[in-house]
């Protein structure tokens, strides 16, 4: 993301259909000897009816707080793009607690539209996939959610950079020789500095196999060649825009699919830019955002999305189904 005004530091959203709402609170992740705290949002499946909320450019329908009566439920983490926000992929988070799973969006320290400190960094490269592993342990064992989630099913969505995260998560590890091509075509990336002057960690990318399957929309993958993408053996659902941007091209999302193999859904979506995926806009946001909320003519994102949620919906109740486990 690079428009920073597009992404309030919100801390409710929910949406709701005729059957079943969203319920939603704050479950942060305290800071500690590994690393910052970490500010997630959890929804939820609830039976209670949904109040509009209006926060800031968001109107929202919303259950705050509302009571939790369900367990084993399977869980789905969400990792927004460059300087994003947790909110970014609100929609989807509700359809899929509407859809009766618990999903915990979190905003990345140092790299979100409230935090750039360290959105420009190496480092957001290293710590991104560290951060979502902590979420998940504080999620299934500290958190108030703890004995509501099934642990052996847990699901992962990411958009933009929050792509590139689900990837290394799932096994991909950073292959720095094939970093360095791309910085010799980018040399004003700041990350770039240290790649071209072999300032880069020598420990592998944090991993988890406790994600068991994942959608991801447009991921950068300049750091990942086939061979360090061959361990992912975890169903995906790989998503790309036809036009691209924020510096991802569709050439870029069909190499990682190529990279990927078998176990894929693989869709490239007609007439969609790179901010496609973000949720629709309201008029007021879009106002604050028209880079991040325009889309190409004739392309419609609120009928893209209710086919994108729907898809996503299916792609995890099917491969984090009780028999998939």
């Amino acid at each position: 993301m690079l428009v920073r005004t597009c992404l309030l530091a919100v801390i409710l959203a929910s949406v709701v259909n005729a059957a079943l709402g969203a319920g939603l609170r704050r479950s942060d992740v305290p800071a500690g000897t590994e690393g910052p705290a970490i500010q997630v949002l959890v929804w939820y499946p609830c039976a209670d009816t949904p109040k509009q909320i209006v926060l800031g450019p968001f109107s929202l329908p919303a259950v705050a707080n509302c009571p939790l009566n369900a367990h084993e439920l399977p869980l789905i983490v969400i990792s927004h793009g460059r300087a994003g926000s947790f909110l970014a992929h609100h929609d989807t988070a509700e359809a899929l607690a509407e859809n009766g799973f618990i999903v915990a969006a979190l905003n990345h320290p140092g790299d979100t539209a409230e935090d750039l400190s360290q959105t420009n960094d190496l480092s957001v490269w290293i710590e991104r996939p560290k951060e979502v592993r902590r979420v998940i342990d504080f999620l299934i064992h500290t958190s108030a959610f703890a004995a509501t989630i099934d642990s052996n099913r847990i699901g992962f969505f990411g958009f933009s950079r929050g792509g590139y995260t689900g990837l290394a998560l799932l096994g991909g590890d950073a292959d720095w020789v094939i970093g360095t091509t791309f910085c010799q075509e980018h040399p004003l990336y700041q990350l770039c500095r240290r790649v071209l002057s072999n300032d880069v960690p020598a420990e592998p990318l944090a991993h988890d196999p406790r994600i068991k399957a994942a959608a991801l929309a447009d991921p950068p993958a300049p750091f990942f060649s086939s061979r360090s993408l061959a361990s992912i053996n975890v169903p995906v659902q790989l998503w790309a825009s036809e036009f691209g941007g924020d510096g991802v091209v569709l050439q870029d999302v069909s190499a990682v699919h190529q990279k990927l193999g078998s176990q894929q859904d693989y869709r490239i979506v007609p007439n969609a830019g790179h901010f496609a995926f973000f949720a629709p806009c309201t008029a007021e946001l879009s106002a604050q955002a028209s880079e991040i909320c325009a889309d190409a003519a004739g392309f419609d994102r609120p009928a893209f999305h209710k086919q994108l949620d729907a898809s996503i919906v299916d792609f995890f109740r099917t491969t984090l189904s009780r028999s998939a486990k």
